[in-house]
């Protein structure tokens, strides 16, 4: 897929349609990302995300959810407290 639009931080959407909300913990990873960056989608077993974005490129991974689905608060603290 290729960004279609991330100027909302959090939010990034695909040349597909889809929006998708980069999990608090991942957004640096997303500065490197530039519109010609192919990200895959792939299912997550974490317990606060549902899919990952995996960078073509450089196989950096970032968890996200659908832009319409709310983070369940309590997981994402523990998330970012366990780093």
């Amino acid at each position: 897929m290729k960004i279609q639009a991330h100027a909302e931080s959090h939010v990034v959407e695909f040349d597909d349609g889809s929006r998708w909300q980069i999990f608090p913990g991942d957004l640096a990873i997303t500065l490197s990302w530039k519109p010609e960056t192919t990200l895959h989608l792939e299912p997550s077993r974490d317990r606060v995300t549902s899919h990952v974005l995996v960078n073509a490129t450089d196989r950096s991974r970032v968890r996200v959810i659908a832009a319409t689905e709310t983070w369940p608060a309590g997981d994402v603290k523990d998330a970012l407290k366990d780093g």
